[in-house]
């Protein structure tokens, strides 16, 4: 049985924009430890793979940046997707190409985007992942994150009646609650956070997706003898669906399990992630920039990738963010609507700003 991770690094990230850009997608920023989003995914895989069994997929335009990124990675490990067609597309031709390699492989799928420590804890966790497949070749195997409040932005897991110890049958998927909804869902212990992380038996996982979005299956199939070969992946990936994972197997399918991942998990998916993970300071305000003065000021997000300085007066919950040609400054509890304004930037500037 070889065991191999994909590591999915096909997110635009526009919610962190103005660092996040097209060619510089949220994977590729050094928020975190002055190291990038992929680099702390491919890192954490390490402790459980050898470099040659892990894999990234992504748009073939940013598999030139995340090569120098992970250097340790061997080129035939990047697989690159001609557009975007969601995790659903991406597993698919990632499975298919790894099945067409062994047919017995068990593929671990793992995100680029999320923080997640410590790693030695991860590791166990995945480790019992794999051997969750191993003893159950028919099941789905998904990673539940134990909510620490309730979060009105992620989808949620039930799980139902435990199979061996850390592990459960999983009763159903729910789609992002409204905040009373969360509420309920945390306070009934029954509920996970959706990771997004999975771990099946290519062959598994490809039958599903024959079962319920044989397109997309069949594509992949096709395209995996020659996925170098971009004129060929644009045609097969062209006409496919736009669909999650998740909506379009996992809440279908009929054997998928749940292991328990209590550890910490952030999604950093907007600016207001960022005081989990950057400095913070005595008086609320993180911190991701190598010059601010804050004086009076409380609770701000302060972003720079230069030296530029940041200086700010009386000021509270408020969000600034300067990268290059464009600087962008908002209340925290606005951050939700700057998708709407790349999309805005778009429309009046093409592609210069975005």
């Amino acid at each position: 049985m070889r065991k191999c991770a994909v590591i999915m690094a096909g997110g635009s990230g526009t919610r962190l924009w103005p660092l996040s850009r097209r060619a510089r997608p949220k994977q590729l920023l050094r928020i975190i430890d002055g190291r990038s989003l992929i680099q702390h995914a491919f890192e954490r895989l390490s402790g459980l793979l050898a470099p040659g069994d892990i894999y990234v997929i992504a748009l073939a335009e940013h598999l030139p940046a995340i090569s120098r990124e992970l250097p340790d990675l061997p080129p035939e490990n990047l697989i690159g997707e001609p557009m975007g067609r969601d995790t659903a597309a991406a597993i698919a031709t990632s499975a298919a190409i790894l099945h067409a390699q062994d047919p017995g492989t068990v593929m671990g799928v793992f995100t680029a985007d999320h923080l997640i420590r410590p790693a030695d804890r991860f590791v166990a966790i995945v480790r019992k992942g794999f051997d969750t497949v191993a003893a159950d070749g028919d099941a789905l195997v998904t990673f539940g994150i134990r909510p620490t409040e309730p979060h009105a932005g992620l989808g949620y897991v039930r799980r139902g009646p435990a199979v061996a110890p850390g592990v459960w049958k999983v009763e159903a998927f729910h789609e992002k609650p409204d905040v009373e909804t969360a509420r309920g869902f945390v306070a009934s212990g029954e509920y996970y956070w959706n990771s997004g992380m999975f771990v099946w038996r290519t062959e598994t996982i490809l039958r599903e997706m024959d079962r319920y979005l044989p397109a997309t299956c069949d594509a992949a199939r096709k395209v995996a003898p020659s996925r170098h070969d971009s004129g060929a992946m644009g045609k097969a990936y062209e006409p496919l669906v736009k669909i999650s994972i998740d909506h379009a197997v996992m809440e279908k399918a009929s054997h998928v399990l749940v292991v328990e991942m209590d550890l910490e998990w952030r999604d950093v998916g907007s600016w207001t992630a960022l005081p989990g993970v950057a400095r913070v300071d005595d008086q609320g305000n993180a911190i991701a920039a190598a010059n601010v003065l804050a004086v009076d000021a409380s609770g701000n997000i302060f972003v720079s990738e230069d030296d530029h300085l940041i200086a700010a007066i009386g000021v509270e919950d408020i969000v600034v963010v300067r990268s290059g040609d464009a600087t962008l400054i908002c209340r925290r509890d606005q951050v939700q609507r700057i998708k709407d304004l790349v999309a805005e930037l778009e429309r009046r500037y093409g592609p210069r700003y975005t």
